[in-house]
């Protein structure tokens, strides 16, 4: 499955000023990891992020989002934000940065 360049652009953009972080192709698309941990990535059109089991279940009161169900079952820990939730900068800075702030709460890999 092909994702959005220009979706990864931005993300990079946001997660500039953090240390550490990668890119690994996974999930069909592009995730990006900080310290070892993924906190978010870039399927299709759609920003995916882990938020952790609580993190997750109360984005989903949100706009725009939706489980991430990839396998064919969704991930308690993990959502979709579809494009209109993350069409203004502010709002894909506040997603992308709610990821990276959990993935920064693990312990490195």
């Amino acid at each position: 499955m092909a994702y959005s360049e220009e979706l990864a652009s931005r993300i990079r953009q946001t997660l500039a000023p953090r240390a550490d972080v990668m890119e690994r192709k996974m999930f069909g698309g592009l995730a990006f990891m900080l310290r070892g941990n993924m906190c978010c990535g870039v399927v299709g059109d759609m920003l995916m992020l882990r938020l952790g089991n609580e993190g997750a279940a109360a984005a989903l009161a949100e706009p725009h989002t939706r489980p991430m169900d990839f396998t064919g079952k969704p991930l308690k820990s993990m959502i979709y934000v579809g494009p209109k939730g993350i069409a203004a900068l502010e709002d894909l800075n506040r997603w992308v940065n709610r990821g990276a702030d959990f993935a920064a709460s693990l312990p490195p890999k």
